[in-house]
């Protein structure tokens, strides 16, 4: 099995926790209502409805669960980027290009598959707009840190 470099290790958990955090922020102001709903949100894919009745124990454990999946997200596009090159010489296509495709991965596969009591047909046009940018933004923020920790090859970004 073949070992992490500390600049690849860094590039994810920093992409990850960054993005994730932001991303708790970005959904607590799109829908004005506290951080700690949102976490509560996270945890109902694995504990369903009860996850908004449980408080604290529920938003620890989708704190957990939104950092767990943010780092799995940087680790496929550090681990892509690693691999392709242009990934990181046009960085900022390539995040926003990744969070597009991780808006709709995970609204419309991971959600429905969950056991959250919401899903994307709960979406009005505003509320897709706000958090399809918002996921933009996650994948930018990402790419960044691969090609912070990475490198970009010499080339010019876009």
């Amino acid at each position: 099995m073949k070992r992490f470099s500390r600049p690849v290790l860094s590039a994810i958990l920093c992409g990850g926790l960054v993005a994730g955090t932001l991303d708790i922020g970005s959904a607590a102001l799109i829908n004005w209502i506290d951080p700690s709903i949102i976490l509560r949100a996270i945890a109902s894919g694995l504990l369903g409805s009860t996850s908004f009745q449980d408080g604290l124990r529920s938003a620890v454990l989708g704190l957990f669960l939104q950092w767990f999946m943010s780092i799995l997200i940087a680790a496929c596009l550090v681990g892509a980027a690693r691999r392709i090159r242009m990934i990181l010489r046009h960085w900022t296509l390539a995040g926003l290009l990744y969070g597009g495709v991780v808006f709709f991965v995970m609204n419309y596969i991971v959600v429905p598959l969950s056991r959250a009591p919401f899903g994307p047909s709960d979406f009005t046009a505003a509320k897709f707009v706000e958090n399809f940018l918002a996921m933009l933004l996650f994948g930018w923020i990402v790419a960044a840190f691969a090609r912070l920790f990475l490198g970009h090859d010499g080339m010019k970004d876009l």
